[in-house]
């Protein structure tokens, strides 16, 4: 029987993708934006709030190589059913941390190691999940469900500022373990790839090692460590936005408005970014992220009340917004097709993982050090070293290819 006869409706495809983001990026809403926040109530200092932010992205860097390796070695299995039991498992954590609030820091960091490992790290075999059928040519539309995932985030951000000001802090973790059971179905209920998968001892291109891949691509290893680098600097913006707002005289509520703010203004990203990944390829897309993002640590740090917090947030449009579909485009374009699920997890890796840990130790010493404002100019120093690595790798070349590759695809 042929793959077009297996395949399931384009709709059905394209709708339940959709819903999927919006269930992922909700329930990573429920547990990451109030992490920082949840971690300082329970009595943490801000340094150990931050060790807590590089546990979890630490954990990311360990596990997304493993799924993505695991995923790559055994094509047949669905990469739904990775994910699903992934997230089950961390269900499981997320219900003792909800039952143990009183808990000291080392089971604190158990649970941050399998939430971190196994329901953030599962985003990148979401991705791969979409991206297997978008290479088949099924027209998905991935930077209009990647933009209501962040619409998503933004409506259950400021739904728990005003539940967390209501009924306190560790009720957000109720409804973060709603969410994630919601994800499990949706998940679960993806209609798996059944497309062409070779054999075993079949001749063809087999996966590289990360390192592998990493020493034969120079250009996409420079925009690796750029991108590093830049989320070094940009992920403090949003995990410890919660220093930012309240040293500038904001409450629990104003921190939910501006999560709100920041997660629905990356939604008109996927609107356009097609026209501009026409225009500009994924690599420069990548850069622009990286220069708004840093632009949105320098507006920050000129503010002086809580309404200019507010008012900066929708830079995002054009920074972290951005970021997350050029990142997956970059990967597709430049990666040989065996190793495309790895290399999606490696640029997790480089970006939420690598530069959400250093992201997170930076912010914590210097918030402890000097406050906000030094955290800001440490965040600005790291986003322009980050943005100089990437212009670097454009220089490498490939820009015009991979304009090339994605206009024969759209």
């Amino acid at each position: 029987m042929e793959w077009t006869e297996l395949r399931p409706s384009v709709r059905r495809l394209d709708y339940h993708y959709m819903a999927m983001q919006a269930g992922f990026w909700a329930m990573f809403a429920a547990i990451v934006a109030y992490q920082t926040a949840l971690l300082l109530e329970r009595g943490f200092s801000n340094s150990e709030a931050g060790l807590m932010t590089a546990v979890r992205c630490l954990a990311g860097i360990v596990f997304q190589p493993l799924l993505g390796g695991f995923a790559d070695r055994h094509p047949r299995l669905p990469l739904k059913h990775i994910v699903t039991i992934s997230m089950a498992l961390s269900l499981v954590a997320g219900v003792w941390y909800w039952l143990s609030p009183g808990m000291g820091l080392w089971e604190t960091t158990l649970v941050w190691v399998v939430i971190g490992g196994l329901e953030v790290s599962s985003y990148p075999l979401m991705d791969a999940m979409a991206v297997q059928f978008i290479n088949e040519g099924v027209p998905i539309r991935y930077s209009l469900g990647r933009g209501i995932g962040s619409l998503a985030y933004a409506v259950v951000c400021v739904v728990l500022g005003f539940q967390a000001g209501r009924l306190g802090l560790e009720s957000t973790l109720v409804t973060h373990l709603v969410l994630v059971i919601l994800e499990i179905l949706l998940v679960a209920t993806y209609p798996a790839y059944r497309g062409k998968v070779r054999q075993t001892g079949e001749e063809g291109p087999r996966p590289q090692s990360a390192l592998s891949l990493l020493r034969s691509n120079p250009r996409f290893t420079l925009m690796l460590a750029g991108v590093f680098l830049g989320l070094t600097g940009i992920m403090p913006l949003s995990n410890f936005l919660v220093n930012i707002v309240t040293s500038r005289g904001g409450s629990e509520a104003d921190l939910g408005i501006a999560l709100f703010l920041m997660g629905a203004s990356e939604l008109p990203t996927a609107f356009f970014f097609q026209k501009l990944l026409r225009r500009l390829g994924s690599g420069r897309l990548l850069l622009l992220s990286m220069i708004f993002g840093t632009l949105k640590g320098v507006l920050l740090l000129l503010t002086f009340n809580c309404l200019g917090v507010l008012v900066v947030q929708p830079i995002q449009v054009l920074g972290y917004g951005l970021f997350t579909p050029a990142s997956v485009y970059f990967v597709n374009e430049s990666v040989p097709e065996a190793d495309r699920v790895r290399g999606q997890t490696v640029m997790m890796v480089a970006s939420n993982g690598l530069g959400g840990m250093m992201g997170g130790v930076l912010a914590g010493w210097t918030l402890d050090l000097g406050g906000a404002n030094l955290m800001l100019v440490a965040c600005i120093a790291s986003g322009c070293l980050g943005a100089l690595l990437c212009l670097a790798s454009l220089g490498l070349g490939g820009g015009k290819k991979n304009r090339a590759v994605q206009a024969e695809r759209t």
